[in-house]
């Protein structure tokens, strides 16, 4: 942060106005107001004086220590984790306060530091002294590392503040820290169903959590996909089979129907030119196709709402009869005539 941005913020900070400050040093409110947006620096002589206005160090102010790098970080960490197993919980909750003044504008090492201290006092033994009275530093220093122009530590903070209020079973503050959380974080779902359910929205955590069941077997097979065609290049058929069934196993565990337990199973067959099982794939492929969304019937996912179309199911059952004829792929069943008869050319 600039020198501005820092005596904005502490002034803040102390709920003063930019005309208090500036009657308490002897300037103007212009003065002040041109600082803080950058248009022109404090006089040298006043620096000094503006610091312990704001309850800083002139280190601080001119923000001489930025950020830290991972590994200056660790180091502070792991240094403080030996102190807490030799010395008072107090003794070592000051040592980090001393040290977090030294290092105001590291959002990563308030966030570790907060996250340490705070952890300590749920899994030791130690008998600390008013344990609780330690909560509004704890949150102070979560609230820096939000600041932080790192948006995984922004992300790390609010994770922490949000299990902070949960655990207190302060579930609306909680929920406030999920906006911190971007949209496609699935972890940002999950959190709101715990909240929905600890919050007697019941309907409303059980469709979240179905969302997520559903959305993480989409993932999920289409990694294995991935991989199975990875192995297929290697020429890896052993490992291929292995994925060809974990993917059917997949699609069992998550109800999602014939069609997907076997779909896997016929590029397999065609990479192996085993024309019995691929022949034996595709009627069952066209069989399953009539009840391509029976997962819409599983309990699993009772509270999701699916579209039912007619009309899609049979041009789907046509797109797979084309997708049956390709010459490179199935070729080697032109001369079958289970398969003319299946394409109905018999």
């Amino acid at each position: 942060m600039q020198i501005g941005q820092i005596i904005r913020k502490y002034r803040k900070d102390k709920n003063m106005t930019q005309e208090e400050m500036a009657n308490r040093l002897g300037v103007t409110a212009p003065a002040v107001n041109k600082w803080e947006n950058g248009v022109s620096f404090p006089d040298i002589t006043l620096l000094a004086p503006i610091a312990r206005l704001l309850g800083i160090t002139v280190d601080e102010l001119l923000s001489f220590r930025e950020e830290l790098t991972n590994e200056e970080i660790g180091s502070i960490i792991h240094e403080l984790d030996a102190m807490m197993k030799e010395k008072a919980y107090e003794e070592a909750f000051q040592w980090a306060k001393e040290k977090l003044e030294l290092y105001p504008n590291s959002g990563q090492l308030f966030w570790q530091l907060a996250l340490v201290l705070d952890v300590c006092r749920l899994t030791t033994d130690k008998n600390i002294k008013n344990a609780g009275t330690y909560d509004e530093t704890i949150i102070q220093w979560y609230h820096r590392a939000l600041e932080s122009k790192d948006e995984e530590t922004r992300t790390r903070a609010a994770d922490s503040l949000f299990g902070f209020y949960e655990r207190k079973e302060q579930y609306e503050k909680a929920e406030e820290y999920l906006a911190y959380f971007s949209d496609q974080n699935p972890e940002k779902k999950r959190k709101q169903a715990s909240i929905y359910s600890k919050t007697g929205r019941r309907e409303e955590a059980y469709r979240v959590y179905e969302q997520l069941l559903f959305s993480n077997y989409q993932m999920a097979s289409v990694l294995f996909h991935n991989m199975y065609m990875l192995v297929l290049e290697d020429g890896n058929m052993e490992k291929a089979r292995m994925l060809t069934e974990k993917q059917g196993e997949l699609a069992r565990a998550f109800d999602m129907g014939e069609y997907y337990e076997i779909c896997g199973r016929l590029e397999l067959a065609s990479a192996e030119k085993d024309a019995d099982t691929a022949i034996d794939t595709m009627e069952r492929m066209l069989s399953s196709a009539e009840n391509i969304c029976g997962y819409s019937k599983s309990p699993l996912y009772e509270h999701l709402t699916f579209k039912e179309n007619k009309e899609f199911r049979e041009k789907f059952k046509q797109t797979l009869k084309n997708t049956f004829r390709d010459e490179e792929a199935f070729g080697f069943l032109k001369e079958d005539g289970r398969w003319k008869e299946l394409m109905g050319e018999k």
